[in-house]
């Protein structure tokens, strides 16, 4: 479904349903900055009297087309504020995907009294409907929230030291053939944790602090040169522990070579000699042999 139908969809829906008082849009399709495609879900606050019957009775997702496979959040207050809030995710089988987030009227209100806009409102919004005016007065949004600011010497020395933190426990697992620990250590803790934020503040610097990646960096082929992202990509192997070896060294030395980069850009000093000796322990564990297990 294209985004005009969409819309249309979701105001006809509001005025047909008289406990839902106003909707929002918000993500990728309210913020004129980011790209969308075809496959790009819809972000929807229904502003609502009363949020506990769209939790207890989920019947009304059909309203949207027939479900997939859905997604719901347990009953949970936003953050900062004493009011709960209702939110899924809908896969549709025609593909659409829309994720909801259910909010009475009295948490806007509470919000807007604040003038201080939640996270993913200060990204963008888009307002669809509103029967009474009960969101005419949000602040208008920044659309940088995301954009990562300068680390402080202290936060980027303990990503460096996080990051390293992983190298023995990698190793011991890669030589103990333990795959699934090693997996989870390297590819998601060292890459997705500490070396993506290095990754977004190495970009944040070079654009001054104008861009975003976006969410898990799914934006970042796009603000690499080609040569750091064949780097990156060289960083992830299949199930050979081998393979795996030579994956846990290119991550370290590409985390180096950006964390130097950043550091200098800062005027952080990298930690060269922590470096230095976990990798050089690494390196010992790999050369170990291998002995029979003692009975």
């Amino acid at each position: 479904m294209n985004y005009q139908l969409m819309t249309d969809h979701l105001i006809e829906w509001g005025n047909n349903h008289n406990e839902v008082r106003a909707i929002l849009l918000t993500g990728s399709h309210a913020n004129p900055n980011k790209q969308v495609d075809q496959f790009s879900d819809y972000d929807v606050v229904l502003i609502v009297q009363d949020i506990y019957p769209f939790h207890q009775n989920k019947q009304w997702i059909a309203d949207f087309g027939e479900a997939l496979v859905t997604y719901w959040d347990p009953l949970e207050k936003l953050e900062d504020y004493n009011f709960q809030q209702v939110r899924n995710v809908i896969h549709y089988r025609d593909g659409l995907h829309i994720d909801f987030t259910v909010w009475s009227v009295e948490l806007m209100q509470e919000v807007i009294s604040r003038q201080i806009l939640p996270n993913d409102f200060d990204d963008g919004y888009i307002q669809l409907l509103d029967k009474d005016g009960i969101t005419q007065h949000l602040p208008a949004p920044t659309y940088s929230i995301f954009i990562p600011t300068k680390p402080s010497e202290a936060t980027y020395q303990k990503n460096v030291e996080d990051f390293f933190s992983d190298v023995p426990y990698v190793a011991k697992c890669l030589w103990r053939d333990e795959l699934l620990p090693a997996k989870w250590c390297l590819d998601f803790d060292m890459k997705h944790v500490f070396l993506l934020q290095m990754l977004e503040w190495w970009i944040a610097i070079q654009t001054h602090y104008a861009v975003t990646t976006g969410i898990l960096g799914r934006g970042m082929k796009h603000h690499l040169p080609t040569s750091l992202w064949q780097q990156l990509e060289a960083t992830y192997v299949g199930a050979d522990i081998e393979d795996n070896w030579q994956a846990f060294f290119a991550t370290i030395e590409l985390f180096r070579k950006i964390a130097v980069e950043v550091g200098t850009s800062l005027g952080y000093n990298y930690p060269h000699n922590m470096d230095k000796e976990c990798v050089a322990y690494a390196h010992k564990v790999k050369a170990t042999p291998h002995q029979s297990p003692s009975n």
